[in-house]
């Protein structure tokens, strides 16, 4: 089919509205359409014109002022009415949880106590009050513990020269603690009954005599003997055999000296310029010093009657001198710690519970406790004493004296276990 011979089809287009000729002016149907209510007039090209008329009538949602038949729905009450108290008026009849009085005209409280005052009260307390205090009373100071004792630079009896004490610190230096020994059972046991003896010091200058029962021993010195130590020929103290770590038990060394004089030519202590002085050292030592005066050493001194623990200063206040006829005794006692350290405790840190006594004539006379610190100008501190090393008796001695030395049990005036 050409162009020149096409013709459309009769009637409108399907998606037009219908249109007359082009002369003609589009008729809509009668009423309104279904969404509007606005007159409009298309043209022949399409467009309209706007002469719109509102239907008769208000809106729906609006009501025609000059219609006085219409009546608008009534508006709710707002959220918050703030009426005055004429325009106010409370229900008839009583609150629900109150009574009226229709004689006095007035409402009646429930009856019982209110609300509030059901609660359960705490009981009276059933024990006196406690007495009053007067706190302007000063303290009995007889109740507390001693204070600690005071260090001293030097003693007032005796002194060895400075050149002695740096050639001993020189001497420690040069030779290390010892590893602990193991000694054989026969050694051991001869230990428990107090068969031991002494090695004689380079320094000393007299006579170590052994008596007729094991374990006792006679010595005497002369004036002019320098400071010496004696030391028993095996540990009173053994760490493979006694250490509680290993045995669990406590263990206890002990022994004791009778002082039989005390200088010679001299009216006294201070003229004689003579001393005792019983104590515990650990291997090696230098024997020309007394015990408690190096490293790993401690010691009562009878001259002064202070404690040294390593000081080779003037030692600390402990007790009182030895006299002719006086019979002491020194002794430590290593127990498993009652609060162990922690696994990861720092160097140094207490591995037992250590306790030293000292003992005269038979009784008690004072101890401390071998984990105290020490002055700071205590090098190393108890290192050596802690258990840790085997340990010996020691008689520390100088000038002349004479004394006996019992080792075994059976001579002690004291009962250590």
């Amino acid at each position: 089919m050409t162009r020149e011979t096409y013709e459309p089809p009769l009637g409108p287009p399907p998606n037009w509205r219908q249109r007359q000729q082009q002369s003609e002016k589009y008729e809509p149907p009668p009423g309104p359409p279904p969404d509007h209510s606005a007159h409009v007039t298309f043209t022949s090209e399409g467009g309209h014109n706007s002469n719109y008329a509102p239907p008769p009538g208000p809106p729906p949602n609006r009501r025609n002022p000059n219609d006085t038949s219409y009546t608008p729905p009534p508006e709710p009450p707002p959220r918050h009415s703030k009426l005055s108290d004429a325009e106010y008026a409370p229900p008839s009849g009583p609150p629900p949880s109150h009574a009226f009085s229709s004689t006095t005209n007035t409402f009646i409280p429930p009856q019982g106590p209110p609300p509030s005052s059901k609660m359960p009260q705490q009981p009276a307390p059933q024990h006196a009050p406690l007495p009053y205090h007067d706190w302007t009373i000063i303290p009995d100071n007889s109740l507390l513990p001693p204070p600690p004792s005071i260090g001293y630079d030097s003693s007032p009896t005796a002194n060895a020269t400075l050149a002695d004490g740096d050639r001993a610190y020189a001497w420690t230096q040069a030779h290390p603690l010892r590893q602990p020994q193991n000694l054989t059972p026969a050694q051991y046991a001869a230990i428990q009954t107090g068969q031991l003896s002494f090695l004689k010091p380079p320094t000393y200058i007299g006579d170590i005599l052994p008596q007729r029962r094991p374990g006792r021993w006679k010595c005497r010195t002369h004036v002019s003997c320098a400071d010496s130590s004696l030391l028993t020929s095996l540990p009173l103290y053994s760490v493979f055999w006694d250490s509680p770590l290993r045995t669990h038990r406590p263990k206890t060394l002990y022994f004791e000296l009778h002082v039989l004089g005390i200088g010679r030519g001299g009216s006294s202590l201070a003229e004689a310029d003579a001393g005792i002085a019983v104590g515990f050292v650990a291997p090696p030592y230098p024997t020309f010093r007394l015990p408690g005066w190096q490293r790993g050493s401690l010691g009562v001194h009878g001259d002064d009657g202070r404690k040294y623990v390593n000081d080779t200063y003037g030692g600390s206040d402990f007790t009182t001198a030895f006299k002719p006829g006086d019979t002491v005794g020194i002794g430590m006692t290593f127990a498993p710690p009652r609060n162990p350290p922690l696994y990861a405790a720092q160097q140094g840190a207490k591995l037992l519970d250590i306790a030293v006594f000292f003992t005269r004539n038979g009784k008690r006379e004072g101890g401390w406790d071998g984990n105290e610190d020490l002055d700071a100008r205590s090098e190393g501190g108890t290192v050596g004493l802690r258990g840790e090393c085997d340990l010996f008796a020691a008689v520390g001695v100088f000038g002349g004296v004479d004394f006996e030395v019992f080792f075994s049990p059976e001579d002690w005036r004291f009962n250590p276990y």
